[in-house]
Formats: C-alpha cells, sequence, structure tokens
C-alpha cells in the first residue's frame, strides 16, 4: 500500500523563502511521480487551492473557479464549492480515458430525466439540496426509491433505468461520476436537453 508521507525534515520546513509556494512536496514519498513539485497547499488544503487566485491547476475569474473541463490533466479541486457554484444543467470537470466527473444542477420540481446507461457505472452525491431517487431493471418499473438530502451519495450500476427528482425549494448541486465516460469531452449543457 502505498502511503503519502514525509520525511522528518519536511516537519520543519524553510520558511526563509521568499517562494510563497517553498512548502513543496519534493522530498514527499508519492506513488507517482506527477506530483513531485506541486505546491504543499494545492495538494492538501481545498480551502486555499479553491481561493487562490494563482492556482497551478484551476482558473479563476472574479474569485470564482472556471468550471471546465481539466481532464486528463490531473486536478485537485475543492469539489463541494465547485458544485455549488455551477449553475448551468450540467458541466463537464474531468474527462479521462475511464472516468468522467460532471456537475449538474437540477431546477426545483424538475429531474435528471430517466435515462439508462448500459455499459458505465454511476455515482452522484448530492452537495446541497434534497430529491427523490428512482431505479429499476425497467423503465415501466422503478421498484427502488429513497429520498436523498445534502452529504448523500447513490451508486448507479450499469444497465440500471433511473432518474433524480429535485423535491427541495432550491436547485439541486449534484456532481456525477461516469466510469467510463458518458458524454462527450468538454460538455455544457446550459439547460435540460429535450428529449
Amino acid at each position: 500500500m502505498n502511503n503519502y508521507r514525509m520525511y522528518p525534515s519536511d516537519y520543519y520546513p524553510d520558511t526563509s523563502s521568499d517562494d510563497q509556494y517553498h512548502i513543496c512536496n519534493n522530498n514527499w514519498d508519492y506513488p507517482s511521480p506527477h506530483f513531485k513539485g506541486v505546491p504543499y497547499n494545492t495538494l492538501f488544503d481545498d480551502t486555499e487551492c479553491s481561493l487562490r487566485s494563482d492556482s497551478s491547476q484551476l482558473e479563476m475569474d472574479n474569485n470564482k473557479l472556471v468550471l471546465k473541463d481539466y481532464g486528463p490533466n490531473p486536478l485537485v479541486i475543492n469539489i463541494d464549492k465547485a458544485t455549488k457554484q455551477n449553475n448551468n444543467f450540467r458541466t463537464g470537470l474531468w474527462t479521462g480515458e475511464h472516468l468522467q466527473v460532471t456537475l449538474m444542477s437540477i431546477d426545483v420540481g424538475d429531474d435528471i430525466g430517466l435515462e439508462i446507461h448500459p455499459d458505465v457505472d454511476q455515482f452522484i452525491r448530492i452537495e446541497e439540496g434534497q430529491g427523490l431517487v428512482k431505479m429499476g431493471r425497467s423503465k415501466e418499473k422503478l421498484d427502488f426509491q429513497a429520498n436523498a438530502y445534502d452529504d448523500f451519495a447513490i451508486m448507479i450500476p450499469a444497465g440500471m433505468w433511473h432518474n433524480v427528482i429535485n423535491t427541495g425549494n432550491k436547485p439541486l448541486k449534484v456532481y456525477a461520476i461516469y466510469a467510463p465516460p458518458e458524454h462527450p469531452r468538454d460538455i455544457v449543457n446550459v439547460t435540460k436537453p429535450i428529449e
């Protein structure tokens, strides 16, 4: 098992440097070389990372995250802030070869739309709002139903018909993970697509 650990000398970093990112992970033991040189706070302090206007990974505009597809490059992001900031029905945030993350905002009384992904497993997490989750093996028989709220996660197996309906009084803010990707890279649906 790969653990992220510091060598003892990193507990007392040299704070005399003028470089605001002097606390870097060059001496950290990582499972992947892609993180070498990434500032410590970019990797581990999501509040600092999400507010920095000079982030090496995120674009900012008027102290707001620029919501766009950052894949397939490495990305560290405050997913809660990004999800709540998104006002589009669907915004692609990261698309790789085997995984995709999208942000969604479902209007009051609206829904994601009854759908099925034959070869894609899906994970949905509610960051804000409440909804009714419906699933079933048949479009006509959605025999699984559950209420879901802030911080609830929904796992949808491939081949399962499903829908999430906003039952609250404010937009339902969720992010969805698809494996493999379901939508085109850079997808943005400002409003719910007409079926």
